[in-house]
């Protein structure tokens, strides 16, 4: 097993003091990407791991690092609802504002899957709800299209 390997399966595990003394012992690590073209951060935020998160933070991970489909750490919390690691993600500065390879950000995400909490938090840390992705949609026509209509509202009253 490569080391790469070694890292990804301790994240996958949550064995957050063997991912600080890999990471410590090589920062190169911070950069790898799992066959999904993962980063160690985005792999630690899916999973809803904080201490993991913390620890890759602590050693220097770039907190808007995209996966493979362009997607940041902050992006997948907020499809998942991870509000405390969302919140952290924005306090070490992670970008609510960052899209993907689709213009799609955060906010529309959350939107997407009726994270109300989420769309809340993004919101008072600077997300555009006017922004649009590549298709011409903001995060309000997202949640209107999945017949979400309150959080559409929300959405387009935010503006």
């Amino acid at each position: 097993m490569t080391t790469t390997e070694e890292l990804f399966e301790a994240i996958r595990q949550q064995r957050t003091d063997h991912v600080a003394t890999l990471v410590r012992q090589d920062p190169a690590l911070l950069q790898s990407r799992d066959p999904r073209g993962s980063t160690p951060l985005v792999l630690a935020t899916y999973l809803g791991d904080l201490p993991t998160t913390r620890a890759l933070v602590d050693a220097g991970a770039d907190l808007n690092a995209r996966d493979g489909a362009g997607n940041t750490p902050l992006m997948g919390v907020c499809f998942k609802g991870t509000a405390d690691i969302a919140n952290y993600l924005l306090e070490q500065g992670g970008d609510p504002l960052a899209t993907n390879q689709t213009g799609a950000t955060a906010l529309t995400f959350a939107a997407m899957f009726n994270r109300t909490e989420m769309v809340d938090l993004l919101l008072r840390a600077g997300a555009d709800p006017a922004k649009a992705d590549d298709r011409g949609l903001t995060a309000a026509d997202h949640a209107r299209s999945q017949g979400l209509t309150a959080m559409a509202d929300r959405l387009s009253s935010s503006r």
